[in-house]
């Protein structure tokens, strides 16, 4: 029987991984070889990324794989981008997509660019995080730095060139920037222009599976190995996708639980009509031609947050308290803009939640547990207004949701989600974007032939949830759409 051996990197907002898959037999088996923590670093007022110690990691993660690796392959989350100059050298630190200065170009640019016309060119939800308006935030307040560069990449794709020498620009990640006509598949003109950016900037974006090269001289004699540096679906979410154990003709719809949730189907051209602008949708690029249409949900950021600002290490203990505590007492929109910056920019989460709901006249939450316990009701509901969105827009039920990512493993959350969705829930890879990239890179080397979704099927273990009905679950979800709006597309 025979064996081969891929690994992989996963960088998330808040934490990273590296990887070894060990494929056999049908099956891949996984196992982690190093685990680190990730986030923002504040410098000067401004929210960067510190990619030096990512690299740092990722060596150390490294140096830990056996010897007989095939691939290499890297993954991330979007939007947030790097600039090198002529010598190949990093052209200033990259921006956090939380920097708050994003935040203002995006009011900026939208009142000189209609929604419509950034939609209609994209099909990209229309959020501030977007590398268009960090890219625009940019143009305004240190042009030079663009001046001085000659490369545009995504972190994925810088990872990629740090490790084999190759530049290129992968497609699923791409797409995120906002600034990719999904139809044609190149970068938009129109945009470009409208920034004033230079074309060259941008390499032409390349499929998933794209085979760069060997691992660079220096770093293939310390390691005593030379795996090919494959790019697989760079985008997390688009690898994660790729791993979801789905059966044709289910439909359903996945959700990748993580410090950001996103909850989409697949399709296999972009959808563009009036009413995904006005449910504000997003069609990302995913593996094999397909198209990711989903929502970009806060998710478990604001959790995150929380846990950061009360210092406990545990979240089940959090979601104990949650489980404890009284349904339905508040109603909150997570995506609300007051919950975008980290805890070191706008204050601790869970004083920017008291205030929130104090604010619209509901009071003031007695105890952690009420607090978690809101932010996970606002998530099902949110969901819930997002899977009817989809329904509608595609015309095709779903009738199940694959929660796939860190949030599996918690279980009142996905009963939570089964519950405020009316839909079963089955959880289960929560490591779906790892196993995504390692089977995307074994396939494009020729080591893996049967189709993607069946080997994680065969791979791993699943925990189905079933919706139950739960008193006050309606008349709650009532109240949500009168605070978010029914029809304010900001809100969609």
């Amino acid at each position: 029987m025979s064996v081969s051996l891929h690994l992989a990197v996963d960088l998330g907002a808040s934490s990273g991984r590296v990887a070894l898959g060990r494929l056999e037999g049908g099956k891949i088996h996984l196992e982690i070889l190093h685990r680190f923590d990730n986030g923002p670093v504040v410098l000067g007022g401004h929210v960067h990324w510190d990619v030096p110690r990512l690299w740092q990691e990722i060596l150390v993660g490294l140096r830990k794989a056996p010897k007989g690796v095939a691939t290499l392959g890297v993954d991330g989350w979007g939007v947030d981008f790097a600039l090198l100059g002529p010598d190949g050298a990093l052209v200033g630190l990259p921006r956090h997509y939380r920097d708050p200065r994003h935040l203002e170009a995006f009011h900026n640019l939208l009142e000189r660019v209609p929604k419509e016309v950034i939609y209609t060119e994209t099909g990209i939800q229309v959020m501030p995080i977007n590398t268009l308006y960090q890219l625009f935030a940019l143009k305004e307040a240190n042009p030079r730095l663009l001046e001085a560069a000659e490369r545009f990449l995504m972190l994925p794709d810088l990872f990629h060139y740090w490790l084999s020498g190759s530049v290129i620009l992968e497609w699923t990640n791409a797409t995120t920037t906002q600034l990719v006509n999904p139809l044609t598949r190149t970068w938009s003109p129109k945009l470009l222009a409208l920034l004033d950016l230079p074309k060259d900037l941008f390499a032409p974006p390349q499929p998933p599976g794209t085979p760069l090269a060997p691992l660079r001289e220096e770093l293939a004699q310390e390691l005593g190995q030379a795996p090919i540096v494959v790019a697989p679906a760079t985008h997390d979410t688009a690898s994660a996708v790729a791993a979801v154990p789905a059966e044709e003709g289910e439909g359903w719809a996945y959700l990748i639980a993580g410090t950001w949730t996103l909850l989409g189907v697949e399709v296999f051209s972009p959808v563009l009509s009036e009413e995904a602008f006005r449910y504000n949708l997003t069609n990302e690029g995913g593996l094999d031609g397909t198209f990711r249409l989903l929502k970009n949900v806060m998710g478990l950021w604001l959790l995150q947050e929380c846990r950061k600002a009360w210092n406990e290490k545990d979240f089940s203990v959090l979601a104990r308290a949650a489980e404890e505590a009284p349904p339905f007492r508040f109603t909150l929109d997570p995506d609300a803009e007051p919950f975008l910056l980290p805890n070191e920019v706008a204050g601790p989460m869970p004083e920017r939640i008291t205030l929130y709901l104090e604010q619209r006249g509901q009071g003031c939450p007695n105890t952690r547990g009420e607090v978690v316990r809101t932010v996970y009701e606002a998530l099902g509901f949110r969901y819930r207004w997002v899977l009817e969105a989809l329904e509608r827009v595609t015309g095709r039920p779903i009738n199940k949701i694959y929660v796939v990512g860190g949030g599996s493993r918690d279980a009142f959350f996905c009963q939570t989600v089964a519950d405020l969705t009316q839909r079963p829930v089955v959880a289960g890879p929560a490591e779906a974007t790892l196993l995504g990239n390692l089977l995307v890179g074994a396939r494009a080397v020729g080591a893996l032939q049967a189709p993607i979704r069946e080997v994680v099927g065969a791979s791993i273990q699943t925990i189905l949830y079933l919706p139950r009905d739960l008193p006050g679950a309606d008349a709650a979800y009532a109240r949500f759409l009168d605070l978010i709006g029914r029809h304010k597309d900001e809100r969609g």
